[in-house]
């Protein structure tokens, strides 16, 4: 901790003598839980890494059952915790050492303990939990900007959505949690100054890499057309799923707005656009896809609707899984970027294909 100055220092020196950019020491909780993971069980780095990505994952879905217990009931989180153990992002995030599965836990921290907020104004237990979640996710990754912008969103649509009471004490809590990561992270850089001129220059070198060039770019829709080739059901009933989108469905609108928020800001970053950042995304598409089952098996007499949901979330779930075998097992694929999905997918071949 001490020494974690010297780090980013060294970090800037390296990274002015490259072309391209290279993964800031900024990321400091990941880094940090690898450590510890280190120190516990003298794993070595990159399996420490890999080792933390698991556990988080599984914390994820953890989380995902109670945050869908506590929208909808049991049912919900039976329904949601299936969709999403078997999401292939959070399936591909378990096995490598990517930040992007880490970050998802601490951005659905906080949406979960927003959601309670809302519904349980002025305890103290709930504001600090969201506060720490706030503040983990910027030490986490720059991605927190994301988190906060579909937080601040979801608070100004609470006017006419009625999700629950916003109080002052949630409002000063949306603003410290971030302020105090940024806080901590200056502290660990070793100042201010440090810190804007580490992420200056890991941005600025970004737009120098030719890998993010090549594949990180795009039209606004890029993300949807990701998320069709991973997750294809998924996506087209969570679609639908906003097309019965009513007044009265506060968990769906709740859940639309912090894809629609986020959305918004990451599909504008230039050469910044990959389906790892959007792995925050899939509890709330889980729960607008469980909604349009819930919809579509609402045409079933009443005595099977229990079966055929039963029937439509494994068929779901067992599509899933085939797509991320295909994917990931078989190709196997490693980044989520458009080309190399569609090669996972067999859309595009390479000469040796051919043979």
């Amino acid at each position: 901790m001490l020494s974690y100055p010297e780090i980013i220092e060294r970090y800037r020196e390296k990274q002015q003598t490259l072309t391209g950019s290279i993964l800031p020491p900024v990321r400091f909780l990941y880094i940090f839980f690898a450590y510890l993971w280190h120190e516990l069980f003298g794993s070595e780095t990159l399996s420490c890494l890999k080792n933390v990505s698991a556990l988080f994952s599984m914390f994820t879905l953890l989380l995902a059952a109670i945050f869908a217990a506590r929208l909808g009931g049991s049912g919900y989180a039976i329904g949601v915790g299936a969709l999403m153990a078997f999401a292939p992002t959070q399936l591909h995030m378990s096995q490598h050492a990517l930040v992007d599965g880490f970050f998802t836990f601490w951005a659905m921290l906080v949406l979960w303990s927003l959601w309670e907020n809302l519904h349980a104004s002025r305890d103290w237990r709930w504001l600090l939990l969201y506060t720490v979640a706030l503040t983990a996710t910027v030490l986490t990754k720059e991605n927190a900007f994301f988190v906060w912008v579909a937080v601040v969103a979801i608070l100004l649509a609470n006017h006419w959505l009625k999700f629950g009471t916003v109080t002052r004490e949630l409002l000063l809590a949306t603003v410290i949690g971030p302020a105090l990561g940024v806080v901590l992270l200056g502290m660990l850089a070793g100042g201010a100054a440090p810190l804007i001129a580490t992420y200056q220059l890991s941005v600025s070198k970004n737009y120098e890499l030719k890998y993010a060039i090549l594949t990180g770019d795009g039209p606004w829709y890029r993300y949807l057309v990701d998320l069709m080739l991973v997750s294809p059901i998924i996506l087209l009933l969570a679609i639908g799923s906003v097309f019965n989108l009513r007044r009265a469905k506060k968990q769906e609108w709740f859940c639309f707005l912090f894809i629609a928020a986020s959305y918004l800001v990451m599909c504008n970053i230039k050469y910044g656009m990959n389906l790892r950042y959007a792995n925050m995304w899939d509890f709330p598409l889980c729960v607008l896809a469980l909604s349009q089952l819930l919809v579509l098996v609402g045409f079933v007499a009443q005595r099977w609707r229990s079966i055929a949901l039963f029937a439509a979330v494994g068929l779901t779930c067992a599509l899933e899984m085939h797509n991320y075998i295909v994917m990931a097992v078989e190709y196997p694929l490693y980044e989520l970027v458009s080309p190399e999905l569609m090669r996972g997918l067999k859309i595009l071949k390479s000469p040796a294909d051919l043979k």
